[in-house]
């Protein structure tokens, strides 16, 4: 049987590790007894933690760990580490857990191929602390976007993406997204029939493959160019009006050239995007909050043809926007 290690430490989410062990411990089970079939259990899990003490959750339960993290080396050649979901200020855990981080860091060696190590949320602070994202695919729960780009640049953040697998890294997005992690986890290891079985078992949509119908607009204001924070400033305030970027440039004092170049490198993004976003984001709240109909919406955000904005839409939130409103309307 194949053995799947969850690493627990004070200020973690609980859901996090007893949910991904319910998921491994009863693939292969709960389906058979739903048929009234013999249980074949696959999956042996394990809760570790720095000395074996218990830890306790951000939630305020305690969970009793099954051994100590110091007394592995290494993963067997069927294993699986899974980082779960940082509860507590992520700084706070990072500066507390850095015996951890320090032990984390033999999985850089893990072979490409099957994956080996994941993490679910937040999680993916601690395997990039390590070094064991820089230069693969990772993601994150979208709200810490910016600050994991922030402290870890060399990764390759895709905040949109439910799940990411580079080589033998995986990662998952939101808090509850190891749902997704363990589904996917279970038909890599165990197949798809497995994996079908445990999540109509459990009531799962395993159809999921994006967060960023969940996700807001980020600010992108953590940079010091003074002419791009006005330039933001002014998109916030006119994002319904045409906008030039001659015009911007030339209210800056600045080529266009040269406003593209300091924008994007400031936020990340071009100002034309920056725009795009400012719309979209209205566009939720009006979808989310009014009766305006679509026709209506798109007009009052500064466009004028419905289907490319939907578009347009679509691509920023992964949902068409009557999709968009029948899931988060008020």
């Amino acid at each position: 049987m194949k053995t799947v290690t969850i690493i627990g430490f004070n200020g973690a989410l609980a859901s996090a590790i007893t949910g991904i062990i319910d998921l491994f411990r009863l693939a292969g089970v709960t389906w058979a007894r739903i048929h009234g079939e013999q249980p074949q259990a696959l999956f042996n899990t394990r809760l570790l933690t720095e000395s074996g003490e218990p830890c306790r959750c951000i939630n305020g339960v305690t969970l009793l760990a099954d051994g100590s993290w110091q007394e592995v080396d290494g993963l067997g050649l069927d294993d699986l580490l899974i980082i779960p979901t940082i509860g507590a200020p992520i700084d706070e855990i990072l500066a507390g857990n850095q015996a951890l981080v320090k032990w984390l860091t033999q999985f850089r060696a893990v072979p490409e191929g099957q994956v080996r190590v994941a993490s679910n949320c937040t999680g993916a602070f601690l395997l990039a602390a390590a070094g064991l994202l820089d230069g693969r695919e990772a993601t994150t729960h979208w709200g810490f976007g910016d600050q994991f780009r922030r402290r870890f640049p060399e990764v390759k953040l895709h905040p949109e993406k439910l799940v990411t697998v580079d080589g033998p890294v995986a990662c998952a997005g939101g808090g509850m997204a190891w749902w997704d992690l363990g589904v996917y986890l279970v038909e890599r290891l165990a197949g798809a029939q497995v994996a079908r079985e445990l999540a109509k078992a459990f009531v799962i949509d395993a159809g999921r493959t994006s967060q960023a119908p969940y996700s807001v607009l980020q600010a992108k204001r953590y940079h010091s160019d003074l002419a791009v924070l006005r330039v933001q400033d002014w998109l916030e305030a006119h994002f319904r009006e045409p906008v030039s970027l001659a015009a911007l440039a030339d209210a800056e004092g600045m080529s266009e050239r040269s406003l593209l170049r300091r924008f994007q490198q400031a936020t990340g993004d071009a100002p034309s995007t920056y725009l795009q976003l400012l719309r979209v984001e209205e566009a939720r709240r009006q979808l989310e909050s009014s009766r305006l109909g679509l026709e209506a919406i798109t007009r009052a955000v500064g466009y004028e043809d419905v289907s490319s904005f939907s578009r347009l839409f679509r691509k920023h939130t992964g949902l068409a926007p009557g999709a968009y409103r029948a899931k988060f309307s008020r």
